[in-house]
């Protein structure tokens, strides 16, 4: 099974305002309108049975307020009587009477079992709409916000099981079909797990696509696929192809294959599971660095070739394909490098860094497959750094106005899992990760992903130019 491509996210310079020096505590009040409604919006609140924290991040994540992104002067609700109500922002200052643009069929009121009713804008003219108990409406909709063109007809709807919220959508052409693609989310009960929380987070991926049979044009089911996790994902988006699919979350996500693909991805995960051996290991000083790779008996010193170049290295044996090849964390003085066969048949290679002083996290960047060796001077410094955090006793300075934080009374929402999550690519034919993307999520990246989000660069949501929330 071909690896994922591990990737590195760099700053866009050129999305960046050289002029910002942070932000500014503003007390100007912020803009609110009220307009009275003739009936209420559909709420729904948490069951008992809905108790754990993914089911809290689940119902957070839902907004009654829906805003059309194709059309920013307009925003969507859903009432008790299941009417779809759209209401204008005239000149930033009134909000126009809601109007009624399309009522469910549904009954909610009959329903216990349900979720909030949720809408995604997947065009300009195309709407997907959930009523909540687990049916799905795909709806064309005309212009959006103009009365005289705007105009909901549904074109689809399916029964899809239990109920689900609408977390993404977007329509697209491929091969003059036109087609879209939904993410539905769920929270499900697993029985298997009897260590953790009892539930699992389910991600459906549904393409619905245009049929035509003897001139009958109709949408149907294309494509139905299952991902699993166990957590709410931060963020997810369908590629606007429809031909990927991107999950930000705390927890990895797998897809859900029939029985002979999983029989070979549990003979993948064996192969990956048994413990292997560092294909090679390294030391570091300040000034250079020592790599120590085993190699076959058979191999002599004609069949080893080494290439150093100042940021590079590959080690080639015989007409093999390279023993490591990659980009090095660091220049070196790759002129005064050199390798060696030692008597137990192993290949030293010595490293000659080109900035001294600095220690090394990696050998090469991305590479996991070598283990770095620290010396007792090394481990001896490493703990001195340490030693002003630890303490003997559990309570040093029984004084202090505030006792110490103890760990393991920390409970799964005390986690700062924002800090630890995966941005993984998945690809819509193989179902397998493509690209990951595993790093601390810092301030900077999530507001790189608001201002996306928003559909415009973090230049222009610094400078406020975005109005929308």
């Amino acid at each position: 099974m071909e690896a994922a491509a591990h990737c590195s996210l760099k700053a866009k310079r050129l999305l960046l305002d050289p002029k910002f020096e942070g932000y500014k505590l503003s007390l100007e009040p912020l803009a609110c309108y009220q307009l009275g409604l003739d009936a209420a919006v559909a709420e729904v609140k948490l069951r008992d049975d809905q108790y754990t924290l993914d089911h809290m991040r689940a119902f957070g994540m839902y907004n009654y307020l829906h805003l059309d992104s194709w059309y920013q002067d307009n925003v969507y609700y859903i009432d008790q009587f299941g009417r779809v109500m759209n209401v204008s922002v005239t000149l930033d200052a009134a909000l126009q009477k809601p109007r009624e643009v399309f009522r469910l069929p549904t009954d909610l009121a009959a329903y216990d079992n349900r979720l909030c009713a949720s809408i995604y804008f997947s065009s300009s003219t195309w709407v997907t709409l959930s009523d909540g108990t687990g049916r799905l409406y795909l709806i064309k909709s005309g212009k959006r916000g103009n009365s005289a063109s705007e105009k909901w007809e549904i074109v689809f709807n399916e029964e899809l099981g239990s109920p689900f919220t609408i977390t993404h959508s977007v329509s697209f052409v491929k091969s003059d079909i036109h087609s879209v693609a939904v993410l539905l989310l769920r929270v499900e009960k697993d029985e298997l797990d009897t260590k953790g929380s009892g539930f699992h987070i389910s991600l459906e991926w549904v393409t619905i696509a245009e049929t035509s049979e003897e001139g009958d044009h109709r949408y149907e089911i294309f494509k139905r696929r299952i991902l699993q996790g166990k957590s709410v994902p931060h963020y997810v988006a369908i590629e606007p192809s429809g031909d990927g699919l991107m999950i930000l979350s705390y927890k990895p996500f797998k897809f859900m294959q029939d029985e002979e693909d999983k029989l070979e991805e549990n003979d993948d995960e064996k192969v990956t599971n048994k413990k292997k051996d560092p294909l090679y290991y390294w030391q570091q000083t300040e000034d250079d660095l020592t790599v120590t790779v085993h190699i076959p008996q058979d191999i002599i010193k004609d069949d080893i070739k080494v290439q150093f170049s100042p940021d590079n290295i590959c080690v080639t044996l015989k007409d093999q394909p390279p023993l490591m090849e990659g980009r090095l964390y660091s220049s070196v003085d790759y002129e005064s490098c050199t390798w060696i066969i030692r008597e137990n048949k192993s290949l030293e290679i010595s490293l000659i860094k080109k900035s001294e002083g600095p220690q090394w996290p990696e050998l090469i960047v991305g590479d996991t497959r070598g283990e770095f060796i620290m010396d007792s001077s090394q481990r001896s410094a490493v703990a001195e750094c340490l030693m002003h955090l630890t303490s003997e006793v559990m309570n040093p300075n029984p004084d202090k106005e505030n006792p110490p934080c103890n760990a393991q009374e920390l409970e799964e929402c005390d986690a700062f899992l924002e800090d630890s999550a995966s941005l993984c690519r998945f690809d819509g034919d193989t179902l397998k990760i493509t690209h990951v993307m595993t790093q601390n999520w810092g301030k900077w990246l999530r507001h790189q992903i608001v201002a996306l989000l928003l559909g415009g660069t973090l230049t222009d949501w610094r400078n406020g130019q975005r109005r929308t929330s």
